[in-house]
């Protein structure tokens, strides 16, 4: 198998959550470039307009879906309208999520429900469904999206802390079932990017520094820096790759 065939992602089928901006943008973008077909998830009807906007710079065939994927009932819904749309499912890419900020004193548990129905449950059920499609078929590509909060514990995030810690062992878990059965489960752990989920962050000039001084990159991640880790682990070049939570983070795991 030749290099450039070991990435070509002609005639797979994905869906890919939490795509109407910031990463999971780029992550759909890079499934799109190597010729996939995808149905992007997003809560608003922004994902409509996400799609054209792919639809157009990409060239490629991508699908909007509206769907709350914190009402159980409508994600199942949804998930069974994707695969209905593509006829198959071979890449499940799991970016979406919600981010809710006090003290930990102070995280009321009505925020500390809606973070883990939202940033773990539903990643849980996403990838439960597509590994009941996928195992049958002996082949499929599950990322899900993580956060260097997996490897710690973040400052007034208690829950946002608790669930992408569940993503990165949730990972590993399912992996551990899976990966003699043909379906590999990675995750990507994103550093500080410059998204609207981290809007809280970039307005407080102190912090903002703090954090920019420590990236050896010298530079905050955007949507781009996730397209080509999520090509890796979407094609037949992951084939070996099981169970772990790969660092986006422009070297700061290892300051």
């Amino acid at each position: 198998m030749t290099i450039h065939s070991l990435f070509d992602l002609s005639g797979r089928k994905a869906l890919v959550t939490g795509a109407s901006r910031g990463l999971g943008y780029g992550m759909a973008e890079a499934l799109l470039e190597a010729r996939a077909e995808v149905v992007i998830v997003g809560k608003s009807d922004q994902v409509h307009k996400a799609a054209d906007t792919l639809a157009q710079s990409t060239g490629g065939k991508v699908h909007p879906l509206q769907v709350d994927l914190g009402d159980r009932d409508q994600l199942l819904t949804g998930f069974n309208r994707a695969v209905e749309i593509l006829g198959a499912l071979d890449i499940l890419a799991v970016c979406h999520g919600i981010q809710r900020r006090a003290p930990a004193e102070q995280f009321s548990l009505t925020m500390w429900d809606e973070v883990l129905e939202v940033n773990l449950s539903s990643v849980f059920m996403l990838n439960q469904l597509a590994g009941q499609i996928m195992l049958p078929r002996a082949k499929g590509k599950i990322i899900n999206v993580a956060s260097l909060l997996s490897f710690s514990g973040g400052i007034t995030v208690p829950a946002y802390a608790a669930a992408k810690s569940g993503v990165a062992r949730l990972t590993m878990s399912l992996a551990n079932e899976w990966a003699a059965r043909g379906v590999n489960v990675n995750g990507i752990a994103p550093g500080y990017m410059d998204t609207e989920l981290n809007t809280a962050l970039k307005n407080d000039a102190a912090r903002y520094q703090a954090i920019t001084s420590r990236i050896p990159a010298g530079r905050w991640g955007t949507a781009n820096d996730m397209k080509g880790i999520t090509l890796l682990l979407a094609s037949d070049a992951s084939d070996y790759i099981n169970g772990v939570t790969i660092p986006v983070d422009g070297g700061w795991m290892g300051r």
